[in-house]
């Protein structure tokens, strides 16, 4: 049986569309489907921090 071990990001606090294996990291990270993430980058940038609270539904979101 082998092991896989998966990549995590270069930078955790960038999301980094153009790379396969980074979408499918932030993808079961923040538990949402590619299209939703692809739609959170596109409305409030490649920030981690704040395309998490747009996926988990936050009223406020905290510009950095």
């Amino acid at each position: 049986m082998a092991y896989v071990f998966e990549s995590v990001p270069r930078d955790r606090g960038r999301i980094d569309l153009s790379d396969p294996r980074e979408v499918n990291w932030w993808r079961k990270r923040f538990e949402c489907s590619e299209g939703q993430l692809r739609e959170a980058v596109a409305e409030v940038g490649d920030s981690a921090a704040i395309v998490e609270q747009m996926l988990d539904g936050s009223r406020t979101l905290i510009s950095l």
